[in-house]
């Protein structure tokens, strides 16, 4: 199946987090995208991996993507090597994106930094003909994505572009709330954790306020690129 977009997370919940509602809005605008998890985020101090991955399904349904994968490295422990790259080039030469989300490139969580950089390199080499991989059997032919982009985590990075993502919110929302054993439950007995306050959970309408505010929207999601952004008329530019 070929893909317009698709976007990588470190655990699952970060795509949706980060960038759940420009893919909302994308696959309105009839864009066909997936997800694929790098790891099935068993360190997470709430929940379970098997919770985890109802989790993320229910949350895939929410957005509507075509497809999410899960790729079970080890959480808090996989490494950008041969062995990984190998792994993330299968899924890209798989889908054929034309453009790749992934994590933050550097951000509070190590797997996040780690993540983003492994997924970059994975699809600049991913381009070379000359490195092998076979995918249900068949040999996959090259594919290099024309852009990687990095959606925003934790930190408030400068964004290099912002999406106006007005109407989608809501749906964003959602998705991270079908991830109930992660994050603001006042009735949990479980241990508290950085993302489990109501202040995160309200934080992910209030900074895409602000971001919007910067745009003259209602909402907005930002992104840094790894190279120059260009568009074909300044008119393209809102």
């Amino acid at each position: 199946m070929k893909l317009d977009i698709l976007a990588f997370g470190a655990h699952p919940d970060d795509v949706e987090l980060g960038c759940g509602a420009t893919i909302a809005k994308e696959i309105d605008l009839g864009k066909k995208v997936g997800i694929v998890d790098l790891t099935r985020g068993e360190l997470g101090t709430r929940g379970s991996a098997e919770i985890r991955e109802e989790e993320a399904s229910a949350a895939a349904t929410i957005l509507g993507v075509q497809i999410r994968e899960n790729l079970g490295f080890r959480d808090g422990f996989f490494v950008n090597d041969e062995k990984h790259q190998l792994e993330i080039i299968k899924m890209i030469r798989k889908y054929r994106p034309e453009i790749v989300l992934c994590n933050a490139i550097d951000d509070r969580h190590i797997d996040h930094g780690k993540g983003s950089k492994l997924v970059s390199d994975a699809c600049f080499l991913s381009g070379l003909r000359k490195i092998e991989t076979v995918c249900n059997g068949q040999l996959q032919t090259e594919w290099r994505p024309k852009v990687v982009y990095h959606y925003i985590q934790w930190r408030n990075i400068e964004p290099d572009f912002v999406v106006d993502v007005t109407g989608y919110i809501e749906k964003k929302v959602e998705s991270v709330l079908a991830y109930g054993t992660q994050f603001y439950d006042k009735n949990s007995t479980e241990p508290s954790t950085p993302i489990t306050s109501k202040n995160f959970l309200d934080s992910i309408t209030y900074r895409a306020k602000d971001l919007g505010r910067l745009i003259n929207k209602d909402f907005a999601e930002g992104f840094t690129a790894e190279r120059y952004l260009a568009v074909n008329s300044l008119e393209d530019l809102i």
